[in-house]
């Protein structure tokens, strides 16, 4: 898939940051005329990465999922530090559940020289970065295989998690709500992230800052449930106090 050019990058910044933007504006901006702006937008829209109006673009509403291809285009830089602090968190020797995600890839990426880890997935896009890894040893849980992304869910899923109690887990989720609750689309994949967080000691959540302005329609679960947090951008205050009267550390890894 075609990577973002600079200029569409710092536009998609820009529209997660004010949440519109406008033709006009960002032709003034970035000096261009307003017709290279509308192909930008244009191809944005079609990655579904914005959503076109009149006369600018949108954020998405949130209501559609975006692609799986699409997603790995987002915050990329934010998604590589998060998993690189993530995995900093993950001693050698230890056990490790992994739900599927562009950012949970990221910390699977980023563990690349830790030894004696057992990982558990249900995460195809994880077991291919991981399965040359010398200190990794890997299991990869049966299911039914998700076309759009390369996860593996459903009650076999569900079923085999539930054979192991892992050191450590890292989820991933679609959108987090100002009240704390963990989203996701599909309701397959939330029973699959509620047996890893079940099964798991020590639960870090992976997520960058624009899962904060997502939602999704399925209810994972609470972040009170979560032991650590890693994010690449400081919390709102509610969500703050939330994880503080919950004894959820926050890790910013800024990129």
């Amino acid at each position: 898939m075609e990577t973002l050019s600079e200029r569409q990058n710092k536009i998609l910044s820009l529209a997660r940051e004010f949440g519109r933007i406008d033709v006009e504006e960002l032709s003034v901006s970035f000096k261009v005329s307003p017709q290279t702006i509308r192909k930008d937008l244009n191809e944005l829209c079609d990655k579904q990465l914005l959503q076109r109006i009149h006369g600018g673009a949108i954020v998405g509403s949130g209501i559609e999922n975006v692609s799986y291809e699409a997603r790995r285009l987002l915050a990329p830089d934010q998604k590589q530090a998060i998993g690189k602090k993530a995995a900093k968190l993950i001693p050698d020797n230890s056990s490790l559940l992994i739900n599927i995600g562009t950012t949970t890839e990221q910390v699977a990426r980023a563990l690349s020289d830790h030894r004696g880890l057992l990982v558990i997935t249900n995460n195809i896009n994880a077991v291919e970065i991981m399965k040359n890894f010398l200190g990794v040893e890997l299991i990869i849980a049966g299911g039914q295989v998700r076309r759009s992304d390369g996860g593996i869910v459903g009650d076999a899923t569900v079923d085999f998690i539930n054979q192991f109690k892992a050191d450590y887990a890292v989820i991933g989720v679609s959108a987090i709500d100002e009240d704390g609750s963990l989203l996701d689309y599909d309701f397959r994949e939330v029973r699959v992230a509620q047996a890893i967080i079940r099964n798991s000691r020590h639960i870090i959540l992976v997520a960058d800052a624009m899962k904060l302005k997502r939602t999704a329609p399925i209810r994972i679960g609470h972040i009170s449930q979560i032991s650590t947090m890693v994010i690449d951008e400081d919390m709102p205050k509610k969500l703050k106090d939330i994880c503080a009267q919950s004894g959820v550390d926050i890790v910013i890894a800024r990129p």
